[in-house]
């Protein structure tokens, strides 16, 4: 064994010492975004986030005129052999029924008509209203209700007939019993375009305006009828505090179609109109 000179063993020990107390104390790697995870869903079991809301941190869902497009409503369609139908008409629906609630499992992973799922917003799942829609939903145990977008498809249980967001079901005050006697009744929002069963880049409209009065805007529409071969039509559509008549139309097959009849409407004296998916 090889003596070493004490001087050379102490500046050693310094140096170790100066090595560890210089180390940075590590800092625990940030949770994962639950979407960005390899696995569809992270949690075998659905629950509550790890972190709790108010019910005053849930806000209702804004209708706008959404178009219903083929995306997550494709009719009839099957879960676990049961046959469902996705209704064509959704004016006037109200039903009461059990409502449950689901959350952190599906949590940043996609609706059924590709939207992303945020638990803490307000949205529901349904088994056979077109997606997107608006409903309001109301707790008939205590009253309280909320305004919810319904973008998804469930709860494909039999004795329930929607299930809310984490969130609307905090709002709704009955998270913790995990269900609740709810009434479900659809808004009537105007303006809505249904463009199930057409081909992206195959459906298209051409806007001539948008008027306050519905007395001119079935004057332009007659007049245009009496032009075009496409058909013209006026909708709905809530601007802010006020209701416009939108005046389009169409469908028509693709570009070419569009051109033609701009070109129509130019020779005539219109604008050639705001080309629409």
């Amino acid at each position: 064994m090889i003596a070493r000179p004490l001087f050379a063993l102490v500046g050693l020990l310094a140096l170790v010492t100066a090595a560890c107390t210089s180390q940075p104390t590590p800092t625990p790697e940030p949770a994962p975004d639950i979407a960005s995870l390899p696995s569809r869903y992270q949690h075998a079991r659905d629950g509550a986030p790890p972190i709790p809301i108010d019910p005053e941190d849930v806000h209702d869902a804004i209708p706008r005129p959404d178009p219903i497009l083929s995306a997550g409503n494709n009719s009839p369609y099957i879960v676990d052999g049961v046959t469902y139908e996705v209704l064509g008409n959704h004016k006037g629906y109200r039903v009461t029924g059990t409502a449950s609630w689901y959350g952190a499992k599906f949590h940043g992973h996609e609706t059924s008509n590709g939207e992303i799922y945020n638990l803490y917003l307000a949205s529901a799942a349904h088994k056979t209203l077109p997606i997107p829609c608006y409903a309001r939903v109301t707790n008939l145990g205590n009253g309280k209700s909320i305004i919810v977008r319904v973008n998804d498809r469930g709860p494909f249980h039999s004795d329930r007939v929607i299930d809310l967001s984490y969130g609307a079901a905090v709002k709704l005050g009955y998270m913790e019993q995990g269900t609740a006697q709810v009434a479900v009744e659809v808004l009537d929002v105007a303006g809505v375009d249904d463009r199930r069963g057409t081909v992206a880049g195959d459906y298209r409209y051409l806007q001539l305006g948008a008027y306050s009065s519905e007395s001119s805007a079935l004057r332009l529409q007659e007049r245009l009828q009496e032009l075009l071969a496409p058909p013209v039509f006026v909708s709905e559509v809530q601007s802010g505090a006020n209701l416009l008549y939108r005046v389009r139309i169409g469908p028509m097959s693709g570009a070419g179609e569009i051109e033609s009849v701009q070109q129509q409407l130019r020779l005539a004296g219109y604008e050639g109109g705001q080309p629409l998916p």
